[in-house]
């Protein structure tokens, strides 16, 4: 099987944080990772699909509005209507609100926010695409 991946990046804004301190709610990869999967279900079957459950979801480091996260994904398994996935959310750049308002680094090494894996269902006669 050809290894099917998606990646957006996207920077967290003030309306992203939900917490002092300008911190980004965690359920805000897991949204992000649900858009990586509608984008891989639509390359895999040209359709939208369900998401039907997470097996894992790990949150790692925090993010703060102002930062930069790729989020990325690839589908491990496909069965008949079944899709595996796997998730990552990678901090690409850092606000430095304690320089100016306004900096911000691009970090040498990603640094890997949250992690996740999951399943989504795309109905056989929604499958648009021959494997």
């Amino acid at each position: 099987m050809e290894e099917i991946r998606s990646l957006l990046r996207l920077r967290m804004s003030a309306k992203d944080a939900h917490y002092g301190g300008d911190l980004v709610d965690g359920a805000h990869m897991v949204h992000l990772f649900g858009d990586v999967a509608t984008e891989l279900l639509i390359i895999c079957d040209g359709d939208e699909g369900l998401f039907c459950a997470y097996d894992n979801v790990e949150f790692l480091a925090p993010v703060y509005a102002g930062d930069y996260i790729e989020a990325e994904g690839r589908i491990t398994k496909i069965g008949s209507t079944s899709r595996k996935m796997e998730f990552e959310a990678r901090k690409v750049i850092v606000s430095r609100p304690d320089i100016n308002d306004s900096a911000a680094d691009v970090l040498a090494q990603p640094v890997v926010v949250c992690r996740a894996s999951g399943t989504c269902v795309v109905p056989r006669d929604k499958q648009r695409k021959a494997r």
